[in-house]
């Protein structure tokens, strides 16, 4: 840690006089990254949902625009691998998830942790995020191992009477192509998992498993563990590098302009300087903040789920339902009215103890 300090106070802090120049390529690169981990983050989570086929038209696209220059058989191993990691079971982006944890936890044991206690921190604001982690690694567990209601000839019949067709999203004798068996209302066949699943809400790739009646309670659980674990990672490390900064005196630093001014540096070339000083930490430390972004704009849209209740499923059919009637694409379709929303504290009930053939909907 004194050595850290010491090289934040270099000789132009310490005469209060410092020049900018190519150091600012540090900062534009490390804006190009947080640049490129939100995009890949937005791709990916809109692609965990209802994207099959919208990922396979920008692959069709993509393979237009290459064929002429790529090799026939790189094209055939790029199409089959893709076809795996999308519309395949595989475990990709479950070990993926876990690794990117690993780096985020490890540069937080090995740096922030325990320059954060050098600097006097309390130690149960430093365990906070490791505690976060057990919960949504036992949430995570949960979601990856649990049956999410798949419909099985087996329970079939009970599961038919459990929600009444709306006949508009759901329509009574509509039978599955695959599963051969009479849809229930509110279920979806998962062409992932390959088989239905009461109240389906989407395939979670990040869990490797979908999210259905039974599993959405530890699903929302781990959503709330991994923001606050996001949360308390943010909050230790921005709250370390600031108190590093105030006691180097950054803030109090001069540079010299193109006039020969001395003017006071600004907050760029505070950050400039710290992540010269701690790039992994100011990369763990953006990569944890555009995925505490991410996560609070995803668990908000699940929560306007649960107390409407709805699925992802049906609000998007609801929305492609509203733009043919907008467009007046489709005319004689009717417009789709959520009849299982019972008021805010039944519909969270649905989700804790999930509808049963004994509590079905009336």
């Amino acid at each position: 840690m004194k050595a850290a300090l010491r090289q934040l106070r270099t000789v132009d802090n310490i005469r209060g006089v410092v020049r900018k120049g190519k150091e600012m390529d540090f900062l534009i690169l490390f804006l190009i990254y947080l640049a490129v981990s939100f995009s890949c983050m937005v791709i990916v989570i809109k692609f965990s949902r209802q994207s099959q086929e919208c990922f396979a038209r920008i692959s069709h696209h993509v393979t237009r625009m290459i064929g002429p220059v790529v090799p026939r058989w790189l094209q055939i191993a790029v199409q089959y691998a893709l076809y795996r990691l999308i519309h395949q079971r595989n475990s990709f982006f479950l070990v993926l998830h876990l690794m990117l944890e690993v780096a985020v936890y490890g540069e937080y044991s090995w740096d922030v942790f325990p320059y954060s206690l050098e600097l006097g921190f309390t130690l149960s604001i430093l365990l906070l995020p490791y505690i976060l982690l057990l919960g949504k690694m036992y949430f995570f567990y949960l979601c990856c191992t649990s049956d999410p209601g798949i419909i099985s000839p087996s329970n079939h019949k009970q599961l038919v009477k459990v929600y009444t067709y709306d006949g508009i999203l759901y329509q009574r004798a509509c039978v599955c192509s695959t599963c051969k068996l009479v849809k229930p209302a509110r279920s979806k066949h998962c062409r992932v998992c390959g088989c239905c699943v009461h109240r389906f809400d989407h395939h979670c790739v990040w869990v490797n498993n979908c999210i259905g009646a039974l599993n959405i309670r530890y699903f929302l659980f781990y959503l709330f563990t991994l923001l606050g674990m996001t949360a308390a990672v943010g909050t230790v490390t921005v709250r370390f590098l600031v108190q590093v900064a105030l006691m180097s005196n950054l803030p109090q630093a001069m540079y010299v302009n193109t006039k020969g001014e001395h003017v006071p540096v600004g907050v760029l070339f505070i950050v400039q300087k710290l992540f010269l000083t701690f790039p992994r930490i100011l990369f763990m430390l953006g990569f944890t903040l555009l995925s505490f972004f991410l996560l609070v704009g995803y668990t908000a849209f699940h929560l306007f789920l649960v107390m409407t209740n709805q699925t992802s499923n049906e609000w998007y059919k609801h929305k492609i339902n509203c733009r043919c009637h907008m467009d007046n694409s489709c005319p004689d379709r009717q417009i789709w009215r959520n009849l299982y929303h019972r008021g805010l504290v039944t519909n969270m009930k649905e989700i804790i103890c999930p509808v049963t053939p004994q509590k079905r909907s009336r």
